[in-house]
């Protein structure tokens, strides 16, 4: 049996899963500052539908700030959207400080520190496409292609750089499993990429970040954040890109329309 399990997820889906659970995990130990988190999870919700106006009839439906939730200011740069919406940044932190400390060049330690970021503020599946999609106009072409090429690169090992299949996947899926059919692709046309191991060292310090012991304050990557990512004039949301309404998804996640 490949590439599915018992529930008939792919094994995709688990590692996503996996993953997302891992951050919960280290999330429970740090305090985090949003509830976007949560609202997407499920964990919490707001209701905005016919229930919310039944029998109460001074009652709106919720089309500005979600009260919840820290406002964001009027022109919001991406440091605002780590402080006050992605809840699960301390692995992307830590990821980033590993790869700092190990001396890896700044393109690669700045593209860990955003290899996650579809999972830490808008989805889980799929994360590595959404992150690229998402950072596309803000970021270099090579930063936005490793954290899209991660997602396959992590269910196939590197001996040259240390890389071993994770062995929690194998806890967790089963020694028979195969990936998906385009993440397979996907892994033979990264492997001969020039920029190949720049998507390769965020496999390396990824799934072993996950240390609630190890601290990492955001003021560390100012100036990395500073010289890599292209902010615009009007904030996140309000530039025009093909993406702003992603990033304005993440500012008022649960606006009615």
């Amino acid at each position: 049996m490949h590439g599915t399990g018992e529930s008939g997820s792919s094994l995709s889906d688990r590692a996503d899963a996996l993953e997302h659970e891992m951050l919960d995990q280290l999330n429970e130990q740090i305090a985090t500052k949003s509830l976007l988190y949560n609202l997407a999870d499920g964990k919490r919700s707001i209701d905005g539908g016919r229930n919310l106006l039944k029998g109460k009839p001074n009652a709106r439906l919720l089309m500005g700030n979600d009260p919840r939730l820290p406002v964001m200011p009027e022109k919001p740069t991406l440091i605002d959207f780590f402080t006050h919406r992605f809840a699960s940044a301390m692995h992307l932190l830590q990821s980033a400080a590993k790869a700092r400390n190990a001396g890896l060049p700044e393109k690669q330690i700045f593209a860990c520190l955003l290899h996650d970021i579809a999972v830490s503020g808008f989805i889980r599946a799929d994360h590595g496409y959404w992150g690229a999609q998402l950072l596309a106009p803000y970021v270099d072409e090579e930063v936005t292609w490793a954290i899209r090429a991660h997602q396959a690169l992590r269910f196939y090992p590197d001996e040259s750089v240390g890389y071993a299949y994770p062995e929690l996947y194998i806890k967790y899926f089963g020694a028979d499993y195969k990936p998906d059919g385009y993440i397979e692709d996907e892994y033979k046309a990264a492997v001969n990429h020039k920029w190949y191991m720049t998507a390769r060292m965020i496999t390396v310090y990824d799934i072993y970040s996950f240390d609630p012991d190890f601290k990492v304050e955001l003021s560390e990557f100012t100036d990395i954040i500073g010289r890599n990512f292209k902010q615009p004039k009007e904030g996140l949301g309000f530039d025009g890109s093909p993406v702003a309404h992603m990033w304005r998804t993440l500012i008022r996640p649960t606006k009615f329309l």
